[in-house]
């Protein structure tokens, strides 16, 4: 009786996602559960014990490997869970013989319609509420023909869809040759290959978008009209007490040129309710932030203290606060999103087609749901006949 496949369960960012899929081609031992952690929030981390617990219950036999930025940070602590077998450090958890093996293989995604492409890890900044440096380490780039030579194999491979992934991805290539920048990355990219039908960016810090990255996101139509913005706050004050480097002007008047030069992106935007010494009126500015930026993807935390950051050593909101007034904006950015959602009804959207087929997303990255299977992987025309608060549905022409 042959050996059950070796099952990466990933959690967290989407640059665990690209490291996963790396990771799942080095596993020598078959029967093994990895979990690549994420550690982000408190929640994050219970997520992760959770995860380690279940694979556990599902696959008693196999052995549990923990890996990623939790694990990283606390690897005591995840080592002395019963179900847990080792512990692997994010600084060598891309290494064959981490897991046994002596070679990597090619990672090609088999699994998913759109591949990730990690081009850096690593953060050099400070904010106060967040402990993933201690995870990830200093700022780190992918040499840019690494990353083309990778793209030209996942394109080559059938991927249509790739997404450049990082920690702080707009801090790429300081520690490089001759510095390039991020921009000079994507043109390099869509210059040396031109089978790539769509690139997408993952987040990025506002403040560090450079002209050159501003005028190819604005006006390279293979790059899809959808940005990630990690804003985190619409209050001066709270930005400050959280160390970002940009103001809420800057946020808005970022946006307000994205829109004038393409007026159809859609934008994301990470924020945290509830953080340190918040009260009514800052919070109302962050609420009001989802208007001023046309915030329609909202990825919204309640404040979550993680020892060892400054920001754990603030005078604290309210637990319940903290829930209240995130619910609040996922009401706010839920509201915007199906009102955005609802003015593509009657359009027709290009569509990455996802697995089992009858469903994908557009450029501006809506789910669409469709009737029936229609050739997962593929880039389709799809009439959009109707919207819910959450999703598109249509048809393929």
């Amino acid at each position: 009786m042959s050996l059950p496949e070796p099952e990466v369960v990933s959690l967290g960012c989407r640059l665990n996602i690209a490291e996963s899929e790396t990771i799942r081609t080095l596993v020598a031992h078959r029967d093994t559960v990895v979990v690549n952690s994420c550690a982000v929030t408190n929640e994050a981390v219970k997520q992760t014990r959770a995860a380690i617990r279940r694979a556990h219950r599902d696959r008693p036999g196999a052995q549990i490997v923990v890996t990623g930025c939790a694990a990283t940070i606390d690897p005591a602590g995840f080592a002395a869970m019963p179900e847990v077998t080792r512990v692997v450090a994010n600084d060598i958890k891309l290494r064959p013989e981490s897991w046994g093996g002596t070679v990597a293989a090619p990672t090609v995604f088999a699994g998913h319609a759109r591949a990730f492409v990690e081009v850096q890890n690593g953060c050099d900044h400070s904010c106060t509420f967040c402990i993933i440096p201690q995870g990830r380490g200093a700022s780190r780039s992918i040499p840019a023909g690494a990353v083309v030579d990778r793209i030209a194999m996942l394109v080559d491979a059938g991927h249509r869809e790739v997404v450049l992934t990082g920690v702080d991805l707009t801090s790429y290539g300081p520690d490089l040759p001759g510095s390039p920048s991020l921009g000079m990355l994507v043109d390099r990219i869509l210059r040396h290959v031109p089978a790539l039908q769509r690139l997408r960016l993952s987040s990025l810090d506002s403040v560090e978008i450079g002209d050159r990255l501003f005028e190819i996101v604005t006006g390279e139509p293979r790059v899809m009209p959808h940005l990630h913005l990690s804003l985190q706050a619409g209050n001066d004050l709270i930005l400050k007490r959280m160390k970002r480097r940009h103001s809420r002007a800057q946020s808005v008047a970022l946006v307000e040129r994205l829109k004038t030069r393409r007026p159809d992106i859609a934008i994301g935007a990470d924020l945290i309710a509830g953080f340190p010494t918040e009260d009514e009126a800052m919070f109302a500015d962050t609420l009001a932030l989802i208007a001023d930026c046309d915030i329609v993807y909202g990825h919204i935390f309640p404040y979550s203290p993680r020892i060892g950051t400054p920001a754990a050593r603030m005078p604290q909101v309210a637990p319940e606060v903290r829930r209240e007034r995130a619910s609040k904006l996922r009401a706010a950015a839920a509201a915007r999103k199906a009102a955005w959602l609802a003015t593509a009804i009657g359009t027709v959207q290009d569509v990455l087609i996802e697995r089992p087929g009858d469903r994908g997303h557009t450029a501006h990255f809506a789910e669409v749901r469709l009737p029936a299977p229609s050739g997962p992987g593929s880039i389709r025309p799809v009439a959009i006949t109707a919207a819910t608060d959450t999703h598109l549905i249509g048809t393929t022409e």
